[in-house]
């Protein structure tokens, strides 16, 4: 362990302002104005591969952006993890709410990061986090301790869905062949108590659209008198959840798993406090489901929220207009069991049968992936375990998570191996919202802590 501490003390401005130029790539791959952008960050990330000791790095070309792909194979008879991040980033906007340019990184000091933090997109989802793997493995290979074998599967398409990943996957069992996945896709209790995600919630996401007349209509001539879109589409988004906040639509609950009285209450063991939630959120009250906690409405409950909805005229001063049509992106957050196609095909039958005379309406399916649970009894948990409990002086606190990484039910059908999800942001650290950031404390704590994962994974595998 101090061979390891004494590395990254002495790397560790290196390590940040490495970090630092790769988040100055704008990779947004939702947004084709950054194509060229998404790309040279593949090939950074191919060199930082390299340059950290992996042999047979590569940059696979997909349909889409690339993945990047390395390894180094230090004796077949070992185990192998996998590592699997995204080099991809969520689009800045809203660009007037950020304090500081989102592609020009600083470091800023606040209340929860007092030693720092990394302001940009990015920081913490997924690059800061990526980049931990990459560091921990340069230790490894620079103070001659890599226990095992080690590949990285890093994409640029995490962000719109990973539409590529799956073929990549399927046509590529024996490259991926690994004992255990290991991602930093997640994020921790806080900075003094640990935690791992056993469960994640998969998803559907889908976009609508409502059309009435065929163009826009003057709102005094017609008002009134033919269907306006924005005002039905609002109708139609508000009755999609009852008085109680529960789902309205039918066959939705059917498969969602119930968890026991006594697993909740391990849940409630994890440290929450909801004046400090309430007052970091600046909320005067919370809001969800009827009969569940916070902590259970965002990680073991499903969820259907408006992700944007526009229509009409939006610019400055006024125009009085009937729009011809309204849209809106709609996410659900699914639980184990539910299957994201059922509940894209449930969602889309009942949503066009809320459509009154007067307008038409298309449901486009935009991406999806299923929930997943980890067992907590395997190798690759309590390796995990060990490790935290080593770097943070206490032991992990299993946890699920409210958000969604559907490649890692893929990867267990397709390459039959368990993920272990090791992250180090906080739930403050602002991803996909302005002013994301990745406290300094986390990077390097990532970067100490990932060799020891290795370690006790070799030694528990024996």
């Amino acid at each position: 362990m101090e061979s390891i501490k004494s590395y990254v003390q002495q790397h560790k401005d290196r390590f940040i302002n490495e970090l630092i130029e790769l988040l100055k790539i704008p990779s947004v791959s939702a947004d084709t104005a950054y194509c060229q952008d998404v790309i040279d960050t593949a090939d950074a990330v191919k060199a930082s591969l390299e340059k950290a000791g992996c042999d047979n790095v590569e940059i696979c070309e997909t349909a889409g952006y690339p993945i990047v792909y390395g390894e180094k194979m230090i004796d077949p008879s070992l185990p192998t993890v996998l590592v699997y991040g995204h080099y991809d980033v969520q689009p800045p906007d809203p660009i007037e709410l950020w304090t500081s340019p989102p592609f020009e990184p600083v470091i800023k000091k606040t209340e929860i990061h007092p030693e720092g933090a990394i302001f940009a997109r990015g920081a913490c989802d997924d690059k800061g986090q990526m980049y931990m793997h990459v560091k921990a493995f340069e230790l490894m290979m620079q103070t001659n301790t890599l226990p095992c074998n080690v590949k990285f599967m890093i994409e640029g398409e995490e962000e719109v869905g990973s539409v590529n990943l799956k073929t990549f996957v399927e046509n590529n069992h024996e490259k991926l062949k690994n004992d255990v996945i290991l991602i930093s896709d997640t994020g921790m209790i806080s900075n003094q108590q640990p935690s791992i995600t056993t469960g994640l919630r998969g998803l559907s996401y889908v976009e609508v659209e409502v059309t009435g007349p065929n163009r826009d209509l003057h709102s005094g001539l017609y008002g009134g008198a033919v269907a306006n879109p924005i005002n039905i589409l609002a109708k139609m988004v508000a009755s999609l959840h009852d008085e109680n906040n529960h789902i309205t639509i039918p066959g939705f609950y059917d498969n969602v798993e119930e968890l026991s009285l006594e697993e909740r209450a391990e849940m409630a063991k994890a440290p929450f406090n909801l004046d400090n939630y309430k007052k970091a959120l600046d909320l005067n009250d919370i809001y969800g489901e009827k009969g569940y906690v916070t902590n259970e409405r965002n990680s073991i409950r499903p969820t259907l929220d408006v992700n944007g909805i526009w229509g009409g005229y939006t610019g400055e001063g006024a125009k009085t207009v009937i729009a011809s049509q309204a849209f809106a992106k709609i996410s659900m957050r699914l639980v184990p069991n539910q299957e994201w196609e059922n509940i894209t095909e449930l969602f889309t039958k009942h949503f066009t049968s809320l459509a009154p005379a007067g307008v038409t309406v298309k449901v486009k399916p935009h991406h999806g992936g299923q929930g997943y649970v980890t067992p907590i009894d395997s190798i690759g948990y309590k390796a995990a375990n060990m490790a935290y409990t080593e770097t943070f002086g206490v032991p992990a606190i299993p946890v699920r998570s409210g958000g969604s990484i559907p490649i890692v039910a893929l990867f267990e059908k397709e390459l039959k191996s368990k993920t272990i999800l090791m992250g180090f942001g906080l739930d403050s650290d602002a991803i996909h919202s302005p002013n994301e950031h990745f406290g300094i404390f986390n990077y390097l704590k990532g970067i100490e802590t990932i060799p020891l994962f290795y370690k006790y994974f070799v030694e528990l595998s024996k």
